[in-house]
């Protein structure tokens, strides 16, 4: 980085900066830290930010710095911390500066306040300044139930979101509205920072997880899919506007985003139907198979539980319902596919499969990866692809964190979409 930490050269968080990729290359995220007793998960969200590559420039309310100190925070940015702007006029500064702000956690005083126009705190004034200019604000309410009722109750929710302020839903749990994940909470700031809510208006259905197809009450057949792709790309979606409903199988990563539609299916044949079903009764724009349904299932199950003295056992495979080819029959919207192949490096063989692919089952566009790859793909946090669409574009995606990669998809499937509603 070619700025100096605190006036000097080195600062230990150099060390962590961009380790996990430069999605924020060149920005700077505003931080607003307010009188929460959840404040002390900040110093993990800034240090998330800045694994992606962002400035993290902190704003404190006087009240936030009675629970957490600028010492540590100063520590955890390396940068200068503002609990005052003195006369001076530091924060018009920060907001030319900055690329969006994220307070994290937002409490039920800064809210009202920022609905109000109240610039009473750094935090709401700098708040007031980035609405003022148009950039992005992201807030991440916590505090107990009540006060989250009552913030809905009195419309501030609804006020927040006519200003364009994008709201972290916060996690319902022991009567207290907490804040969610720093995975949710980093995915907001990527997507809204980086692209906005040009999604808006837009219905997207996403598959996403693993299937089980049973052999007796406690064995089943599946793959090593998590989930991971499926959920990056319904954060991403939702958080640049698109009304999200996302159909799983089983997830082995992280939770199930608590602020889209979700759908919960085991089997390949629950998973079908439960497409089908949402197609056939609501209007969407777009369908995004990121799932891992199991190709087979055992032609014959058995109840309870088969025991060491039933071997030998013979079992008998037999294909699964192609989810793809169903839903292209009843639906006529854009349709994006994966190609999870085995091509042991060779992108020509990569391209040649996952292009017969989408040609034979109707899809729009389709996302190859190689999964003989060992440091991408099935339960990693990172994968490369290559997006081919119809019209025989490529747009390789070189080895980078899964949310930036479903960011990428989406910006084909909104282009996908645009195109189709102009020929309509």
């Amino acid at each position: 980085m070619s700025e100096d930490y605190l006036g000097i050269k080195y600062h230990p968080v150099m060390e962590i900066f961009g380790t996990l990729g430069n999605v924020f290359e060149g920005r700077t995220i505003i931080l607003g830290l307010t009188s929460s007793s959840a404040i002390y998960k900040s110093i993990d969200v800034a240090r998330e930010l800045i694994r992606r590559g962002a400035n993290v420039i902190t704003v404190m309310s006087k009240e936030a710095t009675k629970l957490l100190s600028p010492q540590l925070v100063e520590w955890a940015t390396g940068r200068r911390v503002f609990v005052e702007f003195k006369g001076e006029v530091g924060h018009i500064s920060l907001t030319h500066e900055a690329s969006s702000m994220l307070i994290c956690p937002a409490t039920l005083n800064t809210l009202a306040k920022i609905t109000n126009g109240i610039a009473d705190s750094s935090v709401t004034l700098t708040a007031l300044a980035m609405l003022g200019s148009g950039k992005p604000l992201i807030v991440v309410p916590a505090m107990h139930f009540n006060l989250w009722r009552s913030i809905e109750k009195l419309g501030i929710i609804t006020k927040l979101r006519d200003l364009g302020v994008t709201i972290v839903p916060p996690v319902i749990l022991e009567n207290k509205a907490k804040l969610p994940s720093k995975v949710d909470i980093v995915s907001a700031v990527e997507a809204v920072t980086l692209r906005g809510r040009d999604l808006a208006g837009m219905n997207i259905l996403i598959t996403a997880g693993a299937t089980r197809e049973w052999l007796d009450s406690i064995r089943f057949l599946t793959n090593p899919s998590t989930g991971k792709m499926g959920l990056a790309l319904a954060r991403e979606a939702c958080f640049r506007g698109a009304n999200v409903t996302l159909v799983h199988g089983t997830i082995m990563s992280d939770e199930v985003p608590h602020y889209v539609k979700a759908i919960k299916t085991v089997t390949t044949e629950d998973m079908a139907d439960a497409v089908l079903s949402e197609v056939s009764s609501n209007v969407y724009d777009a369908v995004i198979l990121a799932a891992a349904p199991s190709d087979f299932k055992f032609s014959k199950t058995f109840k309870g539980r088969l025991s060491a003295s039933d071997a030998p056992l013979k079992v008998e495979l037999v294909a699964t319902p192609k989810i793809s080819l169903l839903l292209r029959e009843r639906f006529k919207g854009v349709i994006v596919g994966f190609s999870a192949e085995y091509a042991r490096g060779d992108e020509s063989i990569l391209i040649k499969n996952a292009k017969e692919k989408m040609l034979s089952r109707g899809f729009d566009a389709i996302v190859a990866n190689d999964i003989s790859r060992e440091d991408i793909g099935f339960a990693s946090d990172f994968n490369e692809v290559i997006i081919i669409t119809r019209q025989d574009r490529k747009i390789k995606v070189k080895r980078t964190l899964k949310s930036a990669v479903a960011r990428r998809i989406l910006d084909v499937v909104k282009d996908l979409i645009t195109r189709r509603s102009s020929q309509k």
